[in-house]
């Protein structure tokens, strides 16, 4: 049976059309201040220390087979010691040489990480700087630095809040007292909280000694390995924004300084003083301590660069260039051929057949010179990222120290990073030879001839690109430890071959979730730089999941009729439908319509598929664009709905969002990256600004409209890009024609997602930069819930409303799934008694010797329950005669609470548990099968 399908109406340019812009410049949004950082740090640990939810269980799924960014490794002197610290998945800790791991920084100020040091002197002494140093999309401020003196086991905060970034640490290597930090400051705004810091009472009290502007941090510090008075440090000058990023400037160098740090002169000879100086990394070479090796990320015009000339058609060779002076009838007079080869060659959007084009032609609607500037000189943001005339990378030796540079490299190195430099900048220098270098880029480059000549070392053990982070032993140079965006590798023979250590560094960096409707269901998932998986909601983080694609994954949609069809694609644009049974993909991008300006499409373009037909699929650019056959052919359902005002190397003024009512078909809303929100109610044929009662000029992260009553509609800004983390969550019970904050008491946290619950209105999911939030009251309060999950940044959220679950996807620690069904039985039942909800199932099997929960040593009940009250709580198990057969105290807290019971010598039959706090009481029957 065909469902049922509306007319739809074409969109036009016409009367009916509300199209309001304001073309007033944008307002300056103001970053937020030192005080409003440290504060929402405090709220948010108030609000953990408070939270209900604290024991609340989180599954985590991973996967593990696909990891996430690594940026820095740090080695105990017993080698089979060591940390990892995650772009945005916090530290983690190994004791067995890699073979299994546990995250040791949960729930402190920030989980994105900038570097980590340990006291040469003393192992116990760990230093962690938060806030990623990689100055990407997705690089959070952090929370200033931590110190643990107990090896990890607990942390104390050591100061810098208001650092953003942390570049460097150094610590001295005899004196732990002593500790050098380099400060990168603010990524989208300018700061004086950059540069090198110094203490030397062990992080009490801190002395700036090296400064440069508001916009040059400090990237690297190096030590020199026989005379810590002599110390390195990078500058880095570079300020992003929304639109733009500039990654160079005359603040970033090499500074020297012969006294530990309390002065510095700039090295000037031999390395290069001008405006392209980007990124710089170095390293001491053990071996010959006065020879150290920098790579800069050089971002001059290469010279005698010119752009590529258009190739010249033969004569007879039809082409734009030669339409371009064609009258109308010239056109109309071509061979179908002909022109039907040009239009397909050039990629005009399937619609446009040779047939058509004339059609169009003859009724005035579309010109010759409009054929001819179809792609309008722009060029596609994925081929800006790797076609460039710049420099790029270059390595300098010193042999006096850093006082004096000479270039060395003769390999060509343009390509090892391409045009963002900015997201690597390592180099390490072997520990046994002066003339063994290693440099980080897309591929993992090696030079054994002192960095004259170059070649990769990374393609032997199916080693992920993007490397990060490398850790050579000081006393076996042949043994590497390597960290990039695929997770952490291994190497015993020099980075000949390598072996993947992500059996549980479950940190995937997810842009985006969904979930089908298979038994059991799967879960979908765009990664950064890790492409587009999926697997089973019922496995573990060991699991292996399937990947659908390479890339930056990002959105993805399922038609779940079958659940065998899935779109989803890669950055900027780039959408296919995949048959997952069969293997068929074709590429359903579409294309802008002749006459109107090229597609931006935003790095995480907004797609998804009509919950009132899923033969629609929707795809935002600046325009909205609606497909009718599964991504086959397209039509353009709205103008430009982006303020369309910046312009720079960074793809702005595209749409963000865009969702459609799931009560009415036809009423759509779209956000866009400027601040624009826009609704239909006819398909597209009229659109109207609801942007007013707004906060201006943020980016439209999430719009929700209710699938509980028409004309409620819930959006999420974020002020992320200009380094303001106020959260700003709006809803509106008219379709946006006016608006209500139900932030309520948030900390100051950046907000990437809500969603409205399937079966209460009035709980909403909020998903930050620091973790998770629930209101069940519609926004009037919220609780936070950490602890199962900890306070990782939330990108995206999706429900399986048959089976009651919530699945995050978080950018830094993979997937979790959080089974809703005692949060909606609280909802309907008294909060002021202590209740049971949940007993594991115990199976018993009289052919085995003991009894098995899954596969464990030990039989084990775990019990979930909620109390409204705190203190010690009083468990008993009774059998059918009421006999207790065991009894246990738990100290709780209000709220959900977990506790557990190992069990002995007992049969089959009904048991039940009861529970007792202060005067409270509550009961559970389960049973043994």
């Amino acid at each position: 049976m065909k469902r049922k399908f509306y007319p739809i109406v074409i969109w036009a340019m016409s009367a009916c059309l509300t199209f309001q812009i304001n073309q007033s410049a944008a307002q300056q949004v103001k970053p937020s201040s030192a005080k409003e950082m440290q504060e929402a740090v405090k709220k948010h640990q108030e609000m953990l220390e408070n939270s209900p939810y604290w024991d609340y269980p989180a599954r985590n799924l991973g996967p593990t087979n696909m990891s996430g960014r690594i940026v820095d490794i740090e080695v105990s002197s017993d080698f089979k010691t060591y940390y990892i610290a995650a772009a945005s998945g916090g530290v983690w800790k190994t004791t067995d040489n890699g073979q299994s791991f546990i995250p040791i920084f949960d729930h402190l100020g920030a989980l994105g990480i900038g570097d980590m040091a340990i006291a040469p002197s003393n192992d116990q002494i760990i230093w962690v700087g938060t806030g990623e140093n990689n100055s990407s999309r997705s690089t959070y401020a952090g929370a200033g630095v931590f110190k643990s003196s107990d090896a990890g086991k607990s942390w104390e905060f050591m100061g810098l809040p208001f650092s953003h970034h942390i570049g460097q640490i150094q610590i001295h290597p005899q004196n732990p007292d002593i500790v050098w930090v380099g400060s990168m400051g603010a990524l989208y705004s300018r700061n004086e909280e950059r540069g090198l810091y110094k203490t030397i009472d062990g992080g009490k009290t801190w002395k700036k000694t090296l400064y440069i502007n508001e916009n040059t941090g400090v990237i690297d510090i190096k030590v020199h390995p026989q005379n810590p008075n002599i110390i390195l440090a990078a500058t880095w000058e570079r300020f992003r924004q929304s639109h733009d990023f500039i990654g160079n400037g005359k603040g970033s160098g090499i500074w020297r300084s012969e006294d530990g740090g309390e002065t510095w002169k700039k090295a000037m000879e031999g390395f290069p003083q001008d405006q392209f100086i980007g990124r710089i990394g170095f390293d001491f070479s053990l071996s010959n301590p006065n020879i150290v090796y920098a790579l800069l990320d050089y971002q001059k015009p290469q010279e005698n660069s010119r752009p590529q000339a258009p190739r010249t058609a033969p004569k007879d060779e039809l082409s734009l260039e030669s339409i371009k002076t064609m009258s109308v009838q010239d056109v109309i007079n071509l061979e179908d051929e002909k022109l039907e080869k040009v239009l397909r060659s050039n990629r005009f959007a399937s619609k446009y057949n040779a047939n058509n084009v004339k059609r169009l032609l003859k009724l005035g609607r579309i010109t010759p010179a409009q054929i001819a500037n179809y792609h309008g000189g722009g060029q596609d943001a994925n081929a800006a990222l790797f076609n460039t005339s710049i420099t790029g990378a270059e390595v300098y030796r010193s042999t006096d120290a850093g006082k004096s540079w000479s270039k060395v490299n003769e390999s060509n190195l343009d390509r090892l990073y391409n045009t963002y430099g900015y997201y690597f900048g390592e180099i390490r220098v072997s520990t046994q030879s002066e003339d063994e270098v290693f440099i980080l880029g897309v591929p993992l480059l090696v030079s054994r001839d002192g960095g004259r000549n170059f070649a990769r070392t990374d393609t032997v053990g199916d080693v992920h690109s993007d490397h990060q982070a490398l850790w050579i032993n000081p006393k076996d140079s042949k043994h590497l430890v390597l960290g990039n965006d695929g997770g952490l590798y291994l190497s015993y023979g020099g980075g000949e071959r390598w072996n993947h250590l992500n059996t549980e560094l479950t940190i995937s960096q997810f842009y985006s979730i969904m979930v089908d409707e298979k038994t059991p269901y799967n879960i979908y998932g765009g990664m950064q730089d890790n492409g587009v998986w999926y697997g089973k909601s019922t496995g573990k983080p060991s699991d292996l999941w399937t990947s659908l694609m390479g890339g930056d994954g990002m959105v993805v949609a399922v038609d779940t009729r079958s659940n065998d069809i899935v779109y989803t694609g890669f950055q900027f644009g780039n959408y296919f439908r995949i048959n997952t049974a069969t293997g068929e993909r074709k590429m359903v991008t579409p294309a802008h319509d002749i006459g109107r300006s090229p597609n931006r499409w935003n790095w995480r373009t907004p797609a998804f598929l009509s919950q009132h037909n899923q033969d629609i699929f929707y795809m935002g650019s600046q325009y909205v664009y609606r497909s009718l056959d599964r991504g086959d052919t397209w039509e353009t359902i709205s103008p430009d709905l982006t303020k369309n005002q910046k312009s720079g190397n960074v793809p702005f003024a595209t749409l963000t969002v865009i969702e459609e009512s799931p009560l009415e078909f036809g009423t759509i809303y779209a956000g866009s990256d400027d601040g624009n929100l826009w609704i239909t109610r006819d398909h597209g044929a009229s659109w109207t600004d609801i942007s007013k009662g707004l906060p201006q000029d943020r980016w439209v992260s999430s719009i929700t409209p209710s699938q509980h009553k028409e004309g409620i509609v819930y959006v999420t800004l974020t002020g992320y890009r200009f380094d303001e983390f106020i959260p700003h969550v709006f809803k509106s019970t008219d379709y946006g024609k006016t608006w209500n904050s139900i932030a309520a008491e948030l900390p100051h946290e950046a907000v990437n997602i809500l969603k409205e619950d399937h079966k209460f209105e009035n709980i909403l999911y909020v998903g930050t930069d620091h973790g998770l939030y629930i209101s069940s009251d519609g926004g009037k309060t919220y609780n936070l819930f950490q602890g199962h999950l900890p306070n990782v940044a939330i990108y995206d959220i999706a429900i399986q409303k048959r089976e009651n679950d919530l699945v995050i996807g978080t950018h830094g620690r993979s997937v979790f799934i959080i089974d809703l069904k005692p949060i909606h039985q609280l909802m309907t039942s008294n909060p002021n008694e202590i209740q049971i909800f949940k007993a594991s199932e115990i199976r018993f099997n009289p052919r085995l010797s003991s009894w098995l929960e899954g596969i464990v040593n030990k039989p084990r009940q775990n019990i979930l329950f909620y109390t409204p009250v705190a203190g010690e709580t009083k468990f008993e198990i009774k059998n059918d005669k009421g006999e207790v057969i065991q009894s246990w105290t738990h100290s709780a807290r209000i709220g959900f609470n977990q506790s557990s019971w190992e069990f002995g010598d007992i049969g089959r039959g009904k048991y039940k548990i009861l529970i007792s706090v202060n005067n409270e009481k509550g009961e559970k029957e389960f049973e043994v099968k």
